[in-house]
């Protein structure tokens, strides 16, 4: 494939990061170069992220997430089977069920985020993909000889240079501007307030100060490394489902927990290049 190639240095805001990779004709990704250093994360007190400095090598996060049709190269290439493919065991949302209840379908997978009778891909290739397991994104970072963020790494990337709960400051009123999140009060009615019930296209919301796009929101992000328990993955970021009153984790604080053979319909990721 010809890729045209876009190569812009800048600094937003924050002097940290510039974006250093190709934006190719149709999908592919925009990279946010993060320089080696010692930067703060966590915050005191935080049971799973107490506060702390780390020290990183450079490396390059993508700009936006990982969507339907990057991932369906993928599976054309391979012949990749997910897990939810496999197992049937994928869990999705449909208004009306209590809080944190999900909903186990059968038919559910990538190509059907939410189960056969919601609907396949038609007009979402530039969502993020979701439906797949923290073993179907290895299998996907292998092949496409990237890999997951740790933790620190997403972090920092999410902070931008801040050291507050969100990169604009301490409160989350601002989170309609920049990210895909739930605003009913519940979830026992449809919320589509802000035009998507479930995910957004990539980049339908404005990024943070170094140009990254869904950080907050739209879908929980996989990162490498796992909490002490070789079965439980990381998650971060929050989702579309996520609200002030469910699982406000579109913050750059809080850690999610999510078994690595597990299939949500709010759940993604995005990618990293070393330097």
């Amino acid at each position: 494939m010809q890729y045209a190639l876009l190569i812009i240095f800048w600094m937003y805001l924050f002097p940290h990061a510039a974006v250093i990779a190709q934006m190719p004709a149709g999908t592919d990704t925009v990279f946010i170069q993060v320089p080696a250093g010692k930067y703060q994360v966590g915050k005191k007190g935080h049971r799973l992220n107490p506060l702390r400095t780390v020290q990183v090598n450079a490396y390059a996060i993508a700009a936006t997430e990982v969507t339907n049709e990057q991932f369906a190269r993928f599976v054309a290439a391979t012949g990749y089977i997910t897990d939810a493919e496999r197992l049937h065991n994928a869990l999705v949302f449909e208004p009306g069920l209590p809080e944190f209840r999900w909903k186990e379908d059968s038919t559910a997978c990538w190509r059907y985020p939410n189960g056969v009778s919601r609907g396949d891909l038609t007009g979402k290739l530039q969502h993020p993909v979701t439906t797949i397991s923290f073993t179907d994104v290895q299998a996907y970072c292998r092949w496409a000889g990237m890999r997951l963020p740790t933790p620190d790494e997403w972090e920092i990337a999410a902070r931008a240079g801040s050291n507050t709960n969100y990169f604009w400051g301490r409160e989350m009123g601002r989170i309609g501007e920049f990210a895909n999140v739930w605003h009913g009060h519940d979830h026992l009615e449809a919320d589509s307030s802000d035009k998507y019930m479930y995910t957004s296209p990539i980049g339908s919301y404005r990024s943070n100060p170094w140009g990254i796009y869904d950080i907050y929101g739209n879908v929980f992000e996989f990162c490498d490394g796992h909490l002490g328990v070789e079965t439980i993955a990381h998650a971060r970021g929050g989702s579309w489902w996520c609200s002030a009153h469910s699982c406000s984790y579109f913050n750059s604080l809080d850690i999610g927990r999510v078994h690595i053979h597990a299939s949500f319909s709010n759940q993604g990721f995005r990618v990293v290049k070393n330097l």
